[in-house]
């Protein structure tokens, strides 16, 4: 058991969230995916972000749980192939080669085999470029739904052992003309809101997350409102005296029309 979750588990007799790294569900963070250009500083940064954030965020873990967007609500298991086929990368464009895995269930979903999305690939890799072991990582995706359920996915994930959180997903993808999506006017505020909130302190970064509107952000096409949901719950479900610490925003872009910040979440050993 590493440092910080060691000291959990003894303070407290049972592991708790230990941290959480928060991701953009961009295909652009996987190595050799350059995009329209190589040396666009937006996306270098985003990427030398999420690598840091990840890092830091599983150093003092046991376990790492990947909470990503996708069709439905499930753990995945079994065999997975970490390539981005599902947004139209052939491997061999990938700059490193493509990892295959066997996962295994983590508490708070049903165990579903499949292949899984672009996000969740991103978490994975993400991961695994921080140094951590196949053994010790897990993979949730999650669907819009009922608050209730999704938070009750999040306060399940700390039993057992130390755990940290890789939490996939971006804001709004209707920025400007440009977007991938029409533009949509209420884009620029409510990315702006939840970005100003998670700058803002832990109280207030939870309340963002935890009040964003589903059909809002359905609207705007922001993939992340599921899995901040997860957060919440997890948040939530930390015991007494093991407070969330205040978000470090380690970069908020909008970049050719989509809304992606990187933010490390951790908690008071």
């Amino acid at each position: 058991m590493r440092g910080a979750g060691r000291a959990h588990a003894a303070r407290y007799g049972r592991s708790v969230l230990v941290a959480a790294a928060l991701v953009p569900d961009t295909v652009l963070l996987l190595p050799g995916v350059a995009g329209r250009s190589p040396e666009d500083p937006a996306p270098v940064a985003l990427r030398r972000a999420a690598a840091t954030a990840t890092a830091r965020a599983v150093a003092h873990a046991d376990r790492v749980v990947v909470v990503a967007p996708g069709p439905l609500t499930r753990c995945v298991v079994g065999p997975v192939h970490a390539g981005a086929a599902a947004a139209g990368v052939p491997d061999h464009l990938l700059g490193a080669p493509v990892p295959d895995l066997v996962l295994g269930p983590v508490p708070g979903a049903p165990p579903v085999p499949g292949a899984p999305g672009t996000g969740a690939v991103v978490g994975l890799r993400s991961a695994l470029d921080a140094g951590v072991a196949a053994d010790r990582l897990h993979l949730l995706e999650v669907a819009p739904g009922p608050v209730t359920g999704l938070r009750a996915v999040g306060a399940a994930l700390g039993a057992d052992v130390p755990t940290a959180l890789v939490v996939v997903g971006s804001g709004s993808a209707r920025h400007g003309p440009g977007a991938p999506l029409p533009q949509d006017a209420r884009a620029p505020a409510w990315d702006g809101a939840v970005v100003a909130a998670l700058r803002a302190g832990a109280g207030r970064a939870r309340d963002a997350l935890a009040g964003a509107d589903a059909g809002t952000a359905a609207d705007l096409a922001a993939t992340g409102w599921a899995p901040w949901q997860v957060l919440v719950g997890a948040l939530d479900a930390l015991p007494p005296g093991a407070p969330a610490l205040a978000p470090e925003v380690l970069r908020a872009d909008v970049w050719h029309g989509a809304a992606h910040a990187v933010v490390l979440w951790e908690v008071a050993p």
